[in-house]
């Protein structure tokens, strides 16, 4: 009788997020994606990549365009990072607060883990049409250490996430835009817009031209093979 409204059944935030995971990418498949820095003059500079994805925390890149970064490669194995550049001829580590193309995504952005890979819900706010997940990271080494998601009730997608440090400062916010079907019971935003306080008049954003599911095989997440992704191709 203190007048708190329990809901009929309570909302499990973390499986909601297992199934945000689901329904942006099948658990294992390949990525065609453009990449676009906007500076606050205008320039523009835009970059290709395929992905291929495998599991909740193996993915690896290759730079199509431009010429400058064609044939470069990331490889992302959980918590780690490695740049490949053709003529240097050997990984060299990356983090994921770095950025290999430059503007406001960093290399955590592009590479992205599932989020149950890095994140537990500490709480769910009930919101008309949409749920408001907060996330924290599991371990320090986590690019945010907290998530602000809001998530469309129905269709279970985000709409948009704020990403913060510790001190709950906004260091950017994405949104998702552009709902497509992709085939293979994949429908999500085709469509990820970012920018930040700390980045004032810069925005970076990515557009998803495929997304299918396919095995891949576990070789093609090493750091022997990294000199070999255009094969998948």
């Amino acid at each position: 009788a203190l007048g708190v409204s329990v809901p009929a059944y309570a909302v499990d935030g973390n499986e909601i997020l297992a199934q945000v995971d689901k329904n942006l990418a099948p658990d294992s498949y390949e990525m065609y994606r453009k990449l676009v820095n906007v500076e606050p003059d205008g320039r523009k500079k835009e970059f290709i990549l395929f992905t291929v994805k495998k599991g909740r925390d193996k993915i690896a890149g290759l730079f199509i365009s431009p010429a400058s970064d064609k044939g470069r490669t990331t490889l992302r194995l959980g918590e780690n990072m490695w740049l490949y550049i053709p003529n240097v001829g050997k990984p060299v580590r990356i983090t994921s607060l770095q950025s290999v193309v430059g503007g406001v995504f960093n290399n955590s952005d592009i590479l992205q883990l599932d989020y149950t890979e890095e994140y537990t819900v500490s709480r769910v706010e009930e919101q008309e049409k949409e749920l408001l997940l907060h996330l924290k990271a599991k371990t320090k080494t986590v690019a945010y250490d907290q998530l602000r998601m809001w998530v469309d009730r129905e269709k279970v997608l985000p709409t948009k996430i704020e990403c913060l440090t510790e001190a709950a400062m906004l260091i950017k916010t994405l949104y998702f835009k552009d709902i497509k079907d992709f085939g293979a019971d994949i429908v999500r935003p085709a469509l990820m817009e970012t920018d930040s306080p700390l980045y004032k008049g810069y925005r970076s954003y990515m557009i998803y031209a495929k997304i299918a599911p396919r095995e891949i095989p576990d070789e093609a997440f090493t750091l022997n093979f990294m000199s070999r992704i255009e094969s998948l191709r």
